[in-house]
């Protein structure tokens, strides 16, 4: 059978789903890919094998509501533009995700948090969970972790007729390719890191207890050392502390990450009390995370807890600091192959020489819970 249906770029669909459009979307993965990472509100047929081998009529299974455009969904975007194919020869509204779940990997949405004096713009990596910030406060603005292509921050605060002030960084990734360098660069604004890094780049450094005003409000560095040894937190107004990869919703970093046992270790204590450091603040206090381990919904809902609803939901938190360890080393994932790249090119500042969809596709793997 020939593959030439119509496709759909990520970027399409992603539009679709944040405007509400009736899309039936079918992913027809192996189960142990869509066990990594999938499109939120995807169907799921286990048809990859059968389509593969010609079988036509595993399709006959999917109950697809009328007057729904369908998207099928793979990997790559070859099975599904067979899968596509055979839908549309059964007169079905039917199209193959261009590039599979590789392209999805940058797809994004957005959730906006208003206070007093300043609002919040949570961006989200949908299918990676990466999650980035627009601190805007008096039409100036801050850009944290930025994780997604720099015309798409350039995008918003050229709408918004906002003004940036800075690029600034919880800790160097290991899971996405930074943005922030190349942001700061085009904006021409500072780009300002926590140390010790050990980036090959000129920037400004952050240095724990310093305070950043904004428009008519204050960032508070936090040093939090632990999933990485530069590791810090931002606390806005004390009343939100943006935990980078310190501090998830449901879980904590992992403190492992270009790290040998003995370092590892040595990582697990800081981790310890910085955590300690952390849940002795504010119950009340707002936690926004740099990643979710899970894919986010088009739902305009912000991924965010109190330090008190952390506090009852991961029970790590409630360990003494030996058991703590003893734990999280117990716990500790195998590292997935394409961090250690990641960081290397984050070090350097520069990933000119790839296609970052590559090496960037796959779920977040930073948390332990």
């Amino acid at each position: 059978m020939e593959n030439k249906g119509p496709n759909v770029n990520a970027e399409t669909l992603r539009t679709w789903l944040e405007e509400d459009k009736p899309v039936f979307i079918l992913d027809v993965r192996p189960k142990e890919q869509r066990a990594e990472w999938k499109i939120p509100g995807s169907h799921y047929l286990d048809a990859y094998k059968r389509l593969n081998q010609g079988d036509q009529s595993v399709l006959d299974e999917v109950e697809i509501p009328p007057n729904t455009k369908v998207i099928t969904v793979c990997a790559a975007g070859r099975t599904s533009q067979i899968a596509s194919e055979i839908l549309r020869n059964k007169g079905v509204d039917a199209y193959s995700l261009a590039g599979g779940m590789k392209a999805w990997s940058l797809a994004w949405n957005k959730a906006i948090i208003l206070f007093d004096d300043y609002e919040i713009i949570q961006l989200r990596r949908t299918g990676k969970g990466c999650l980035s910030y627009i601190i805007v406060s008096n039409s100036e603005a801050i850009i944290i972790d930025a994780s997604l292509p720099a015309e798409i921050y350039e995008n918003i605060l050229q709408q918004n007729n906002w003004q940036i002030k800075a690029v600034m960084e919880t800790h160097i990734h290991a899971d996405h390719l930074s943005r922030s360098k190349q942001l700061a660069e085009e904006s021409g604004v500072k780009l300002l890191l926590p140390v010790p890094n050990k980036v090959s780049f000129a920037y400004e450094s952050l240095q724990g207890n310093q305070q950043i005003q904004l428009g008519k409000i204050f960032i508070k560095v936090i040093s939090t050392p632990g999933h990485t040894l530069e590791s810090v937190c931002f606390l806005i107004n004390d009343e939100v502390l943006l935990t980078g990869d310190t501090l998830f919703t449901n879980s904590v970093g992992r403190p492992d990450l270009k790290a040998d046992n003995d370092e590892t270790k040595r990582r697990t204590e800081l981790l310890y009390e910085s955590l300690q450091l952390l849940m002795n603040m504010n119950d009340n206090i707002k936690v926004l995370p740099a990643h979710i381990n899970t894919p986010i919904d088009f739902d305009n809902k912000p991924i965010m807890a109190t330090i008190r609803e952390i506090k009852n939901k991961v029970s790590l938190l409630k360990l003494g600091k030996s058991e703590f360890v003893e734990t999280i080393l117990g716990k500790l994932p195998p590292t997935p192959p394409n961090f250690l790249s990641i960081v290397e090119k984050n070090l350097k500042g520069d990933f000119s020489d790839i296609n970052p969809v590559d090496l960037e596709a796959g779920a977040n793997r930073c948390a332990i819970s």
